[in-house]
This record gives C-alpha cells, structure tokens and sequence, in this order.
C-alpha cells in the first residue's frame, strides 16, 4: 500500500468538499426535494466530483509508471462528465448507455484488458470466453457502473458498500502483491471517508451535507468493475490476485438489488431504469428504520458477505461452490424482496416489541 496515496486522498477530499460545496450552486449542481427524493433542501451534488479529483491527485506518482492507470483515469474521467451531465440535465437513459458503453471500450479496446475465463464455475473445468470476452466485458462495465447508480438512495449507502467493495479489493490484491490495485483501493478509502462524514452531517462538516451525484455513483461502479478485471488478468508468478467468482462477493448488494428491481419492474410491463421505491433500502424504511439505520444494516449484510468471500478465496474453495453459496444468497435476496410486506410486517413487530 503506498501511504502518500492514502494521505494525499484524504487530505484532497477535504480541500476539494469545502471548495467544490461553496460553487455548487452557481454551476447548478443541487439536488432539490421531488417525490421520489425525501431529504430536505437543496444539496451540493459535488461528492463525485470531489472523490475523482482526490483519487487522481493520489496516484501521480504510480500515474507516471503504469500506462493502464493512465488510461483508466482517463475513461474515469469521462464517465465522471457524464454523471455531471446527468446531475445537471438528467440525460436520457439511452444518452447514458451510450456514454457507458463508450468508456468501456476505451478501456477493453484501449488496455486489451477483458475477462477471458469465468473460472471453474461449472466443476469441469475453466469456463473460457474465447471472442465472447469483449462483449461480457463491456455488459460487466455497464452492468457494475448502473449497479452502484442503482443502490445509491439513502444517506451513507453508496459510500459504506463502496467502501467494503475496496476493502476486500484492497486486502486479497495486497496479498497476492499486487500493490497497484491495492494502493487504489485504499486511496478511494481515504477519499470516500471525508465524503460520509459530510454525506452524515457529521463533523467538520455539520452544515456541508453533500450527495455523490450519478458522477460518483458511476465513478465508483467504473473503478471496482475495472479493478477487479485488471486483478483477475494481471499476474504475479503465473497466478491472478484472486478468482472471478470472487467479483460476486464483492459486487454483492448493489449486483443483486438491481437484478432484483430489474426483474419486477419489467415484469409490471415497466422500464428496467424507471425509477421507483422498491428497492431494498426503501423496505426497511417502510418497516420503521430510520435512513441511517437501513444504510447500517445493509452495510452490515455486505460486509458479511464480502467477508465470506474473503474466506472462500483464501481457503481455495471451489469456483463452483463459491457460485452456488452466492446463487443461494441471491435466492434469499430475491425471495425477501418478492414478499416485501411479509418482510415490512415482521420488522414492523420486531420494533413494536423492542420499543414496548
């Protein structure tokens, strides 16, 4: 882990909060209450922009050594213009999927970087892409960038799953010896802390609440999916920092509550992107949680299950049971959100009773 990078991160993400927060409003970067938007006044939309400025001020020195990190920052900042459009104007779903696209082929295309094995998922042996690869890989990109768009609904949220995502990215890349990925992962720690405590209301920033905006949503969602294909390619001693199947544990939450909200709002004859208040978050809100308890409690969940992936892959556990263990989750998942009421009803009784 390079420590300069750590602290130059977190340091810039304070400086670049105070300064980007005091202009939001003249460049028209403010989240204002609708109906689907419950928080009160109108916020600085500034925490992407202020997370990518602090990363890439981080990692100059590695920048000038590594053409791939240069690259990367490159498509990350077009992805981050793109989220501030998106902020500003509120972009059509397919001007999105267009720009998305576009920066996953400048980084396929343009590093020659894709997946091209699944692993052993099926226990006959490594599942391989061939020409398939570019193709998965780009629906990877776009899939991992909408995903944490998707889960970022409450205060602390994107930022806490975010935060584990580069946990586990961080520890199983450090291990294997593979310091880029690691110094990044903990890098985007050190810059994504400040912006909680801002996203918190929490001190020094008690009267500087921020949101990260689509920039930071997709900014984050870019750099996992990208740091997890470059770790499973890159190798040290003929192996790769860690498994594919891995990337399922550590793209868990905000993976499986887009397929999730996907799969029923296309079934109610809607728009998969159309947004709504269905998702997991917004159900323990229903049954009484406050914003910050929700967000603890899911955080919590992808802790724990980033953490038993982190055991999977230490302990050499097979690519296939990992698969199954993950599916099995993802059914648990999908069946909580299908019956949401029976799921509202039992912590609506579980709270009634604590508070008796």
């Amino acid at each position: 882990m390079n420590l300069y990078s750590v602290v130059i991160a977190f340091f810039s993400s304070f400086c670049t909060l105070y300064l980007l927060s005091s202009i939001a409003a003249r460049i028209g970067l403010l989240d204002r209450p609708c109906e689907r938007k419950q928080h009160v006044g109108a916020i600085p939309l500034i925490g992407g922009m202020s997370v990518f400025f602090a990363v890439s001020l981080a990692l100059i020195i590695p920048l000038a050594q590594n053409q791939s990190l240069t690259l990367f920052l490159i498509a990350a900042g077009v992805i981050v213009f793109i989220g501030v459009l998106d902020d500003k104007y509120s972009l059509s779903v397919r001007s999105r999927l267009i720009g998305q696209t576009l920066v996953s082929a400048i980084l396929i295309f343009g590093l020659d970087l894709y997946v091209v094995s699944l692993g052993n998922i099926i226990g006959f042996g490594d599942f391989y892409l061939g020409s398939v690869g570019k193709i998965f890989t780009i629906v990877a990109v776009i899939a991992a960038i909408n995903a944490f768009n998707m889960i970022d609904g409450i205060d602390a949220l994107l930022g806490g799953t975010g935060i584990v995502a580069f946990i586990a990215l961080g520890l199983m890349s450090y291990m294997s010896g593979n310091f880029l990925v690691s110094s990044i992962s903990f890098a985007f720690i050190a810059a994504l802390i400040p912006y909680l405590l801002a996203n918190l209301n929490m001190f020094p920033f008690r009267d500087k609440k921020v949101f990260m905006g689509d920039a930071g949503s997709m900014f984050i969602g870019l750099t996992v999916i990208w740091l997890v294909v470059y770790s499973i390619q890159d190798t040290k001693f003929g192996e790769s920092a860690f498994r594919p199947v891995f990337a399922l544990y550590i793209l868990a939450l905000p993976l499986m509550d887009m397929a999730a909200i996907m799969y029923r709002r296309i079934k109610k004859g809607n728009s998969p992107f159309s947004p709504d208040r269905d998702h997991i978050h917004h159900i323990f809100m229903r049954a009484g949680f406050t914003a910050r308890q929700a967000a603890l409690i899911l955080v919590i969940v992808s802790s724990l299950i980033a953490a038993l992936g982190l055991v999977f892959e230490l302990m050499n556990t097979p690519d296939y049971v990992m698969l199954f263990v993950f599916l099995g989750i993802f059914c648990l998942y999908s069946y909580s959100i299908q019956h949401s009421f029976r799921l509202t009803k039992f912590f609506r009784r579980f709270l009634t009773m604590k508070n008796a």
